[in-house]
């Protein structure tokens, strides 16, 4: 029987930090740094992580991280969001709602696809 708030995801979660991985002859990589860290208001859900599309030159192309905390929109009188989770599209930031560790994986991996099918580098 399985425990209802058991993340089922995290343990592969965990398991790829420190992960580099080539992800096409071209030469695009993805980085994995994923910590347990205390529970706080900017990450409640216990975890410090970074999940990089690079490409061959270094540029960082995607990424889902919680490094920082980013506006919820933009214009005047807009306020920081409590939780640090974020998405990077090139230079574009967009909060990102993190669900559980399974969620974040398989957004990462479908922006991953969509920059590079838009990039023509896999069909």
């Amino acid at each position: 029987m399985a425990v209802p708030d058991r993340d089922l995801g995290l343990d592969t979660l965990l398991d790829l930090h420190g992960q580099t991985l080539f992800i096409d002859e071209i030469g695009h990589w993805v980085k994995f740094v994923v910590l347990r860290t205390e529970v706080t208001a900017e990450r409640p859900h216990g975890l410090n992580y970074s999940l990089t599309l690079h490409a061959p030159d270094g540029t960082r192309l995607v990424g889902f991280d919680n490094a920082h905390p980013v506006r919820g929109r933009r214009g005047p009188g807009t306020r920081r969001r409590a939780e640090s989770d974020h998405r990077h599209r090139m230079r574009t930031i967009r909060p990102y709602a993190y669900k559980d560790a399974s969620t974040l994986l398989e957004d990462f991996w479908k922006e991953v696809d969509a920059d590079l099918k838009a990039r023509g580098a896999i069909l």
